[in-house]
């Protein structure tokens, strides 16, 4: 099957001596004693940088009620990358299809293409990226189990308003997705070649399975999910058909990692990072803590199984051990793409370790673009 555009705009290119196009998963963590405007700063400072080195792609999540993830609006947060950026692809990591209307989605990620055009991913997720009471204040509905099980009609839908390719007949066939391809077919109209690519994102086998059928790419949650990467993996390449969109499967993973200037400035950080997940686990979500006061807290035997599970998928120490456990994560899962999160308390040490990782697998880049 020939390469279509689409294909491009998916397939990334390894840089340096690294093994698979690397990119960069940003939660725009809030750290106690910081403020949102500081953390959403620190992810354009992260983007350009990111751009500067030759990372593929910049995506972000979408996470509610969570005091330390200020990633609730990917679009708009995307759009305010979109303007300090001028290569690298952005998308979301993703947006969580049942929280919204798929016309809102194709509207929002329209008007992003537009704005960025050939840069823009749309990552969709079927959890709701939060608990079930503020899932239900998103969706103004008790019957959350709805928007999951009819994850694949709604799908379909949100591809048809990319596409403005509803049937004669059909009840939205005059309703449009603006900006989008109905531009090009007005009079006098011109319009963008591209779309943003539709990729699905999973923690479990149900869209590994799902994108293999439709031939999508497939973007897997192994930060959070690392016992079920491997079997999804092997599901959506079983599953994989052939589309207009890929000929072949073409999966990206999700790695938490954080790398410093020494190993045990690494530990302090991914403890910290770890704490905040016990809070948010146990009911109790709130800003990173700092590194000294995830050393002083008190870990129930609980707490600290819970941290030792935890951090034992977390990438963690010098340049050199973080190139070499994501080389072995890589072999071990075939992963087409490495996609890199790092939490933590302080902006600044996101933005190191990113740096880091780069000089790690030298990736040049064009450094003038971030001067």
């Amino acid at each position: 099957m020939t390469e279509t555009p689409e294909t491009d705009e998916i397939r990334g290119t390894a840089q340096g001596t690294a093994p698979v196009p690397l990119s960069v998963l940003d939660l725009v963590t809030v750290g106690a004693g910081r403020t949102a405007t500081q953390a959403l700063r620190t992810s354009v400072e992260i983007a350009r940088l990111a751009e500067a080195r030759g990372f593929h792609r910049y995506w972000v999540a979408e996470h509610h009620s969570m005091p330390g993830v200020a990633s609730s609006s990917p679009a708009v947060i995307l759009a305010h990358l979109a303007a300090h950026t001028d290569r690298i692809r952005l998308g979301s990591g993703g947006v969580m299809l049942p929280n919204h209307a798929p016309l809102v989605i194709a509207e929002q990620f329209g008007t992003l293409e537009a704005m960025a055009p050939g840069r823009i991913d749309l990552g969709l997720g079927r959890a709701p990226g939060t608990d079930g009471a503020t899932a239900a204040a998103l969706r103004r509905t008790q019957r959350l189990g709805e928007g999951a099980d009819d994850f694949p009609e709604q799908l379909a839908e949100l591809v048809r308003f990319l596409d403005d390719d509803f049937p004669d007949g059909h009840p939205y066939a005059r309703i449009h997705a603006v900006p989008g391809p109905v531009q090009a077919t007005s009079p006098g109209g011109v319009q963008s070649p591209h779309r943003p690519p539709v990729w699905l994102l999973g923690s479990s086998g149900f869209s590994a399975r799902l994108a293999g059928v439709l031939g999508l790419p497939f973007a897997f949650a192994h930060h959070f999910s690392a016992q079920n990467t491997i079997p999804a993996l092997d599901l959506y390449r079983e599953s994989f058909r052939p589309s207009a969109v890929l000929d072949a499967p073409y999966a990206l993973i999700g790695v938490a990692a954080i790398a410093a200037d020494e190993e045990r400035e690494a530990r302090r950080q991914v403890l910290a990072a770890a704490l905040s997940m016990v809070r948010l686990r146990t009911g109790r979500p709130g800003l990173v803590p700092t590194p000294e006061e995830a050393e002083a807290y008190e870990f129930s035997p609980m707490e600290r199984e819970f941290v030792g599970s935890w951090n034992a998928n977390v990438i963690h120490g010098t340049a050199d051990e973080v190139r070499a456990g994501l080389d072995d994560l890589q072999k071990r899962t075939g992963a087409d793409e490495l996609m890199i999160t790092g939490n933590a308390h302080s902006g600044d040490v996101r933005l190191r370790s990113c740096e880091l990782i780069a000089d790690a697998y030298g990736l040049t880049g064009n450094r003038a673009a971030q001067a």
